[in-house]
């Protein structure tokens, strides 16, 4: 065996593997320099998002039904922790789906379930906040990111106070103060008005978010619980949102007004 040959060809192995260690660090690196940002730094979430997960039928693992496909879920663990008292209500809730769901009457659809709803949200952001605006029933949600905190006397709201703070490029945002009118999904998973809901939103690369939220009620759940999606960016040509006013629907019908009508 020629000694210096074998030390050759060592040298070469190891030369090759510096260089792909460093085009790996390089392309990871420009992936990163490539997510938008704002001019003080800060990600800029600016866009339209929409996830391709079913969650909105259910959040827990389940088989194929009649009104939902199957799915692994989105729950951290797979079991929403409930009490004993309000996993009665959830199935309750269940067995009357197709009549009690809030969605059913056009509700604003609340938070997290207005993120991962399978309908187009705009966000609109500047340094001291982002506006996020959904397509369904065209509901508007203001994330404070100005250094201020929940007010004291503030009163319970559809989509709750929620203000954000940066940890490094994620955004955590804090929202409570919520009416206990809304669903987790279509399957009847609920809340009180006592919830709290903390999402991380983090830029996987330029078009995509890893979102993530911890939910928390003890009037309901037993502790805080996980759930994460996937949001991607809508990218097609002269794509926009369309006002989604569910609940004007059954009014169709007289409009545009006959010619006739007085």
């Amino acid at each position: 065996m020629n000694i210096h040959s074998s030390r050759a060809g060592t040298k070469i192995v190891c030369t090759a593997g510096v260089l792909l260690a460093s085009l790996l660090l390089s392309s990871v690196a420009v992936a990163v320099e490539k997510i938008p940002r704002l001019s003080n730094g800060k990600p800029d979430f600016s866009g339209i998002w929409q996830t391709t997960s079913v969650a909105d039928f259910d959040l827990e693992p389940h088989s194929g039904r009649k009104d939902a496909p199957p799915s692994a879920g989105i729950v951290e663990g797979g079991v929403i922790p409930y009490l004993p008292k309000a996993l009665e209500q959830k199935k309750k809730n269940f067995a009357e789906r197709d009549k009690l769901d809030p969605r059913l009457k056009c509700f604003t659809l609340g938070v997290p379930r207005s993120v991962y709803y399978p309908e187009a949200f705009q966000i609109f952001q500047r340094p001291d906040d982002l506006r996020i605006v959904h397509e369904f029933g065209h509901s508007v949600r203001t994330v404070y990111t100005n250094g201020t905190w929940h007010p004291e006397d503030s009163q319970d709201l559809w989509l709750g106070d929620s203000r954000g703070k940066w940890e490094g490029d994620t955004l955590v945002v804090d929202s409570t103060n919520f009416i206990d009118e809304t669903w987790f999904d279509r399957a009847g998973n609920f809340h009180s008005d006592a919830l709290h809901v903390i999402e991380r939103w983090t830029y996987l690369d330029a078009n995509t978010i890893d979102y993530k939220a911890t939910i928390e009620d003890k009037q309901v759940f037993s502790r805080p619980w996980n759930i994460e999606v996937i949001l991607y960016r809508h990218r097609e040509k002269n794509f926009q949102l369309i006002e989604n006013y569910c609940f004007t629907a059954d009014y169709d019908e007289f409009y545009p007004p006959k010619k006739d009508a007085k």
